[in-house]
């Protein structure tokens, strides 16, 4: 098997993973990395060559750009108390914690290395918490911190990991220099992040093509991410800037089939690049132990160590965290999605997965010095993050979905629905609305206002049912079944339509294109 086939069987484990994680239960990255490491044992299967600074650049911006397309602005700025103290001082604290105990359990370590191996562990992965949060039906408030921390805790990891590796690298180290340049790279990133948005907005307009349209957006967070890193800001930052910019200015309510062909492309695209980044994590636990050979008890020692440290530590940190949040917002009127029991603050504490950014960090430390000698301990830096990773994501992914269910921990229904029937009243009432403006400037039959009246009143009721009162509703539902009737046989005479043009394409003379176009139209006709 050459890697192309292995990218291939990538590619289908990550469609395969996600109908057999439903079906049993388990997260999809989860199985994933299982099928990882079994191919990384597996004679026939060639060791993984990517280089290392490819990893991050090639995997981070889709699957950010694809999350953050989940979630709004407006959700992060809810949520910034929580996201700042989780995704900001939970990622100092842990790195702080790790690099002592690392500094202490490993012989020779230097304090720039530990500090290093603290950094590239910290940050929970956005991915994977934000895919087994969404399959376990957990309440909003939960998911929505899971994603902010998971979108920001990068930031903030990635830039302590690249000053202190610089530091190890030179073997100087600059406490003011390091402090500009995270703010520096902060400030880059965001205008780098801004620009690309407000840029890629207005090229959306200009292109007016779904197909263009949407491949923009999936060159769009690459060149952000890229020109980010070139001007030395965060590359992440950027991403998450340039993605929030157009999910809130780049939305075109009236652009049906933009919208609806983009969300279908980012679904693909998101479960695809999961699924090859989750795999690739498993393969190189083969590069891993290759670094533990004749020392095995030793360095299963240390990341077992660390494994303890980095749970732990985020159970210790959550705890008053939670608490102070919610003290916080009982004495001042804050409009904040927070934990409201201690089982949902467990559920947060056990979700704190290591995945992609971890290994490719891991991966990315450099081999040499600027003098040219070995980068100290690089192997058992290496190992002890991929045993991190291993034990964080296939033992938590694993059980997760076993104590969520266990501590009862489930999304508010009642409330949902709740919101979702006040949307669907905004929606009737603005459709009337609308009525009532064309009414006044065009003469329309009675007939044909009360029938236009009854379909706006029809917009709500079928998106919540329960809309209405019992006559209203007893009257909508006699409508609804017999338009479902009528759609079931408009459908058997548009499929019998479709089959017939179809024919068409293999007759002599048949122009593919035109057959094509034709098609599209009934296809467009369907969804109606």
């Amino acid at each position: 098997m050459d890697q192309l086939a292995l990218l291939f069987v990538l590619l289908l484990g990550a469609v395969v993973s996600v109908p057999v994680g439903d079906r049993f239960g388990l997260p999809a990255p989860v199985l994933m990395t299982l099928l990882g490491i079994g191919l990384a044992v597996a004679d026939f299967v060639p060791n993984v060559d990517i280089p290392p600074d490819l990893i991050l650049p090639a995997l981070l911006p889709p699957l950010l750009y694809a999350a953050v397309r989940r979630t709004s602005w407006r959700q992060f700025t809810a949520n910034k108390r929580p996201i700042f103290l989780l995704a900001v001082a939970l990622v100092f604290v842990t790195t702080a914690v790790v690099a002592f105990v690392a500094g202490a359990i490993v012989p020779g370590l230097p304090i720039a290395a530990a500090v290093a191996l603290g950094a590239l562990v910290a940050p929970p992965d956005p991915v994977a918490a934000t895919a087994v949060a969404g399959q376990l039906g957990l309440p909003r408030r939960l998911v929505s911190i899971l994603e902010g921390e998971g979108l920001f805790n990068d930031v903030t990891a990635i830039v302590l990991y690249h000053v202190a590796i610089a530091a190890a690298v030179s073997g100087t180290f600059s406490l003011p220099k390091a402090v500009l340049d995270l703010v520096l790279s902060a400030v880059v990133a965001v205008a780098v992040g801004l620009a690309l948005g407000w840029a890629a907005n207005r090229l959306m307009d200009l292109l007016d093509d779904a197909t263009l349209q949407i491949g923009l957006t999936l060159l769009v967070p690459y060149a952000s991410y890229v020109l980010a890193e070139e001007l030395h800001g965060s590359g992440v930052l950027a991403v998450l800037t340039t993605a929030l910019f157009l999910t809130e200015y780049a939305t075109d309510a009236d652009d049906v089939m933009t919208r609806l062909a983009g969300h279908t492309f980012w679904n693909v695209v998101d479960t695809l690049v999961t699924g090859v980044a989750f795999g690739l994590i498993g393969l190189e636990l083969h590069n891993a132990i290759r670094t533990a050979s004749g020392r095995w008890g030793e360095m299963l020692g240390w990341a077992a160590a660390i494994v303890a440290v980095v749970v732990l530590v985020r159970l210790a940190y959550l705890l008053p965290a939670t608490w102070l949040t919610k003290r916080l917002h009982a004495k001042r009127d804050y409009d904040e999605e927070i934990p409201t029991s201690w089982r949902e603050t467990v559920v947060m504490w056990w979700a704190g997965m290591r995945g992609v950014a971890s290994a490719a960090l891991a991966l990315a430390i450099p081999l040499k010095m600027d003098d040219g000698s070995p980068f100290p301990d690089r192997d058992e830096i290496v190992f002890i993050a991929f045993g991190v990773i291993m034990g964080t994501l296939v033992l938590q992914g694993l059980t997760l979905p076993w104590l969520v269910k266990r501590l009862g921990v489930r999304a508010d229904t009642g409330s949902e629905k709740a919101f979702e029937k006040a949307l669907a009243i905004r929606a009737a009432k603005a459709a009337k609305r609308r009525l009532r403006e064309i009414e006044d400037v065009e003469e329309l039959p009675e007939e044909l206002s009360e029938q236009l009246l009854r379909r706006a009143f029809d917009i709500g009721a079928r998106i919540s049912p329960d809309l209405g009162d019992e006559e209203r509703r007893e009257a909508h539902e006699q409508r609804a079944r017999r338009m479902k009737r009528v759609r079931r046989i408009q459908g058997e005479m548009l499929s019998a339509a479709r089959h017939e043009v179809l024919a068409a394409r293999s007759e002599p003379g048949a122009d593919p294109e035109i057959v094509d176009r034709v098609l599209r139209h009934l296809d467009v006709r369907s969804l109606r």
